[in-house]
């Protein structure tokens, strides 16, 4: 079954735990499940490094939504936090992989030994359930091979995915230790309303600021999955009602590709430019930075047998984001 928007669906808890949810992903998970009327209470723990108050301000008078502004390194303060939760929700890492080549430890620090708080605070507080955004990353640069969540040896090319294939890990050996359930979600490029980095927002504020001219990093032809931030919701959502494993794994993109000199077209249309007007200026070489993966080829066959569909292709879901993008940053909303 796809869970639609205000079904009621066989939740199998009612109290959610989202660690780095006034984030971009975290503020979507806050709107579907306060639509639930069989969830009693949905605490955010946020640092607010990249959090906005204003991603969750519709619910602030929700008496379900409780928002604790700490740090995921305070293990004492996560753990009092999250007792009395039954699925935690682990959205919190560095959401810069470039930032990597300036700070190689960045991923270690906000990435791995944050999960190890996270994983290590279920088990002291006895939550049922972890889910766990991962990312393609893990599989490393694999050209135009299609991975499915068995494909190996993982062998990560940048920081960022080594955190995540590490993360994977913790979780997967402390649900076997410890007796909880858990989920990780190995996400294609997930955009949406409240973005706060991808080359789609980038795009949509350097046309704003420079309509003529646009730097596209490598030669354009980068390729990967792009995911609307919604239908990650719902995939995890579905995992979360359906699995029946103590652990597993799932590739969650839309199964199809764009590429980047794409993404540029579509972000010039939805700021009204033709595209053949504005000099798309690339830095060359096959890919943005070091660690960036060129080309991403998901298979999405397992979460679909849960039940779970896209709604959206790449372009699509790049075009709706983008136009939600330029809402906000009209409104003053960054």
């Amino acid at each position: 079954m796809v869970i639609g928007k205000g079904e009621k669906v066989g939740m199998r808890s009612n109290t959610f735990f989202i660690v780095g949810g006034a984030g971009f992903i975290g503020s979507h998970f806050i709107d579907r499940l306060l639509a639930f009327s069989q969830v009693q209470a949905v605490t955010v723990y946020d640092n607010f490094s990249s959090g906005r108050e204003w991603h969750y301000s519709k619910h602030q008078g929700d008496s379900r939504l409780k928002v604790i502004r700490a740090d995921v390194h305070e293990h004492d303060r996560l753990t009092s936090s999250m007792a009395g939760h039954q699925t935690v929700i682990h959205l919190a890492s560095n959401p810069d992989i470039a930032r990597a080549i300036t700070e190689p430890d960045i991923d270690f620090r906000e990435g791995t030994e944050l999960t190890r708080n996270v994983v290590e605070a279920v088990r002291l507080t006895g939550a049922g359930e972890i889910l766990y955004a991962s990312g393609s990353g893990v599989y490393g640069e694999i050209d135009d091979i299609e991975a499915h969540e068995n494909f190996g040896p993982l062998i990560p090319i940048s920081t960022y995915g080594a955190s995540k294939l590490a993360g994977e890990a913790l979780i997967s050996a402390y649900s076997y230790m410890y007796g909880f359930r858990a989920s990780v979600f190995r996400f294609g490029n997930v955009v949406g309303r409240r973005q706060t980095h991808g080359v789609g927002f980038d795009f949509i504020r350097r046309l704003r600021n420079e309509p003529k001219v646009l730097t596209i990093l490598g030669d354009g032809r980068q390729s990967k999955p792009y995911v609307h931030v919604n239908d990650i919701i719902e995939a995890v959502l579905t995992a979360h009602e359906n699995q029946k494993e103590k652990f597993a794994a799932y590739n969650v993109a839309p199964g199809d590709y764009i590429t980047v000199r794409e993404i540029a077209d579509i972000a010039c249309n939805c700021l009204g430019l033709d595209p053949a007007t504005v000099d798309y200026q690339f830095t060359g070489g096959d890919r943005g930075w070091k660690g960036d993966v060129p080309i991403v080829r998901l298979n999405i066959e397992k979460i679909k047998k849960l039940g779970w569909r896209p709604t959206r292709t790449s372009a699509q879901a790049l075009r709706e984001a983008m136009l939600t993008m330029l809402e906000d940053l009209r409104g003053g909303l960054e």
